[in-house]
């Protein structure tokens, strides 16, 4: 798990998964990323191309997911 304490960033968001990304897939405007957790578990992200570009993403970099959301809505069938 990601300390704050510890780095530079600061976030108020409190879910923040570390891992490594697994692939980026570009459209025409947005990407879709997916950072793999240490347990295996994927993170799927869309994104712009322009934030790809400015995060320098690509497969292998290590990257956080950050979950901020006021909202968690769970369903069944």
């Amino acid at each position: 798990m990601w300390d704050q304490e510890e780095n530079a960033l600061k976030i108020s968001a409190r879910n923040v998964l570390k891992g490594k990304i697994k692939n980026v897939v570009r459209g025409a405007v947005n990407a879709e990323v997916t950072i793999e957790l240490p347990s295996g578990t994927e993170v799927i992200s869309i994104i712009t191309n322009a934030s790809v570009d400015s995060l320098e993403l690509k497969e292998g970099k290590e990257a956080y997911a950050v979950v901020k959301a006021s909202n968690v809505m769970i369903a069944i069938d």
